[in-house]
Formats: structure tokens, sequence, C-alpha cells
């Protein structure tokens, strides 16, 4: 789940649902290539989302693949989530092995550079954002010279739905992946 702009004073309309087929799509591609991404640890959702008509869309994705060991947090007082609480500002009392989630896209550098200190060595995140998320000089700078490529980048060849009404928008979106400790030269793609 996500939402553009969230935190404190959220329009119920910043409020957009992962398509969770989507997700399923990505996670049987990736665990071809990370086969042990979710296993022996701890999986955590710290923008779980989900509400009275929504299932939390990673959580649910992940029982539908075999994965059970899911946490989950999210910022809104509506949601689903186990704890209720701004993930920037968590302190975790563990180490997920693998952190997932489609971040609020006006946050989402925060939101990697936490979880990738918050993941054990070797451990991943995987972060849904638009395609056009590689571009951008102040993003080149600031962002990818700091923490480095991730190993995949998953392109969803299809547009998604984030709505109820099934509507899409112009924008492509895709599953970046990252591993503690690798830092590529260059990104692997696959697109799915």
């Amino acid at each position: 789940m996500s939402s553009t702009n969230r935190g404190y004073d959220r329009h119920k309309s910043d409020y957009y649902v992962t398509p969770i087929d989507k997700i399923v799509e990505f996670l049987n591609e990736v665990i071809k290539y990370e086969p042990n991404m979710f296993n022996d640890g701890i999986v955590l959702d710290p923008c779980a989302g989900g509400d009275e008509n929504h299932l939390m869309s990673y959580p649910e994705a992940l029982k539908q693949i075999g994965v059970h060991n899911v946490k989950t947090i999210d910022i809104r007082k509506d949601s689903l989530a186990e704890i209720k609480a701004d993930y920037l500002t968590y302190k975790l009392n563990y180490k997920p092995k693998t952190i997932i989630t489609n971040p609020p896209f006006n946050i989402a550098e925060d939101i990697i550079k936490k979880a990738l200190s918050d993941v054990v060595e070797n451990g991943f995140v995987v972060m849904l954002q638009r395609l056009n998320f590689l571009g951008g000089q102040k993003r080149k700078i600031n962002f990818w010279n700091e923490i480095g490529l991730p190993k995949y980048i998953f392109v969803h060849h299809r547009r998604m739905s984030f709505t109820d009404d099934g509507k899409t928008d112009s924008i492509e979106y895709a599953h970046y992946v990252w591993k503690k400790g690798h830092i590529p030269d260059f990104s692997l793609i696959k697109i799915i």
C-alpha cells in the first residue's frame, strides 16, 4: 500500500492499494534468482496498509506463496498492520532478513535507506517504485551514489491499477531489489 502524502493529515484519496496479483507475479519471479529471500528470518512490510475494505497487499501475496513469517507496520490508524507507527522513526528490536513494501513516493529514499540499515547483512530490501525512480540529477548525486544500485530491477510490463475502479495511469512500475553488502556496477533488469 502506498499513499502519495502518507502522514498525519492524509486524505482518504491518498491511499493506493498495491494489486496482490502483481506482487505474486513478482514474488514467483524473484525467488527463481533468490530462492532463500523469504526463508530463515523475519520479513517486514513497513508500509503495510490494509483497511476494512482491503487486505494488506504484501503480506497477503507472501502468504499466497507460502511465506508466513511476516511482520507489519503502518502509520495509518485504520491500517490492519500489527504496529501503528511511523517506520522512519520506529526502532525495530529485531533485524529482518527482508523488508518489502510499496512506500510513498515522496519519502521512498528515506525508507530505502532505513530499510538497508535495518536488514541483516546479506538481507534484502524490495521496493515497488515508478520506473522513473531511476532518473533525476538530485537522486543520482544524493541517493544512487550513496547507497548503490539495486541488484535487480523487475519491470512490470503491464501498468498497474492502484484503485478499486481498475483504472491505470501512464506510469510503469518496477520492483527494485537491493541485497545488503552487494553493490553492483549495474543492475540486472528483468521484464515480467
